[in-house]
């Protein structure tokens, strides 16, 4: 509703203008009306805490943590159990386990980024040509990614990891390759509900080529779909960056990888549980927090959802 007497828009009417005066208006106005339906729900704004924590704890990592995550001391603090000294305890070779998960959180955020970068630009051409193209090209593409489909994402990447050889950076390429299947299949089903729309004939009409039409008018149309997908696969791609480190075939020791981490601690999961099960703590909330967030922009940037 807006205001009937006359007088200068404040900045929450401004932006919700029913008529903006500019583009820049109408983004701001839209982005505003996200942020609204955002942080109304509260399970996603805890998730978003969580990941600025992960950001924060990456960022200053030299500062948080007491210890070297590579250097432990083998003869006077192996294995000791969580103490004021070591918050979560020290591993098998007397490395204080809460700078590792420290020193960790940079290697998870590593992977998630590398692998979204990665994956959701190839997934998003993908569709957005098979779902314009159509014909042959649609059929060609689609039934490549059904091929990966096809396959348990962590299977495929063990394949992957296998023949690239043990590594962080092959594991990151591997799962890359396993990621970008249901970005193309969203890429594509929003594609196929834009391209006979007026918007699009109109721009057609104008003369413009095939490859603009789909890079500057169709892909802007996935983004926000691709987003929340994307956010919601986060902890998927942990997870899978774990397997992959606690077979031995992603971050190789001495890195502290979260996944690895629990690699070397499952012969003492009985006896000295922390070993295991702090790095495994920290994938939890980390994957909790990706999957809070994914769904509070999923409902965010639904443009069904009504503000209300």
């Amino acid at each position: 509703m807006t205001a009937s007497h006359a007088g200068p828009l404040s900045r929450r009417d401004w932006l919700l203008s029913e008529r903006p005066a500019s583009r820049m208006q109408a983004r701001l106005g839209r982005a505003y009306v996200a942020w609204r339906r955002f942080s109304a729900n509260r399970l996603a704004f805890v998730g978003l805490l969580i990941i600025l924590a992960l950001l924060v704890v990456a960022a200053f990592a030299d500062v948080l943590a007491p210890y070297s995550p590579t250097i432990g001391d083998l003869k006077n603090a192996r294995l000791l159990a969580p103490s004021a000294a070591h918050w979560f305890g020290t591993d098998d070779l007397g490395r204080d386990i809460y700078s590792r998960i420290i020193y960790g959180s940079r290697w998870t955020l590593y992977v998630v980024i590398l692998v979204a970068i990665i994956a959701a630009p190839i997934g998003l051409l993908v569709g957005t040509v098979a779902g314009y193209a159509g014909g042959w090209t649609d059929a060609v593409l689609m039934r490549i990614t059904d091929i990966f489909l096809a396959f348990p994402k962590l299977i495929l990447a063990l394949a992957f990891v296998a023949a690239l050889g043990p590594g962080i950076e092959n594991a990151v390429l591997a799962i890359a390759i396993t990621s970008w299947p249901p970005y193309a299949r969203i890429a594509r089903a929003e594609t196929l509900t834009v391209r006979n729309s007026d918007y699009i004939k109109a721009v057609q009409l104008m003369g413009a080529s095939p490859f603009r039409i789909v890079l500057r008018h169709i892909m802007p149309l996935c983004v926000s779909s691709l987003i929340v997908r994307v956010t919601l696969d986060m902890a998927g791609i942990i997870l899978t960056a774990a397997g992959l480190g606690f077979l031995g075939l992603g971050a190789q020791p001495p890195l502290p990888e979260w996944g690895t981490m629990i690699a070397s601690g499952r012969r003492f999961v009985l006896d000295q549980w922390w070993v295991a099960g702090a790095p495994g703590f920290a994938i939890l909330i980390v994957s909790l927090g990706f999957n809070l967030l994914g769904d509070g922009l999923r409902d965010a940037l639904d443009p069904r959802s009504g503000d209300q």
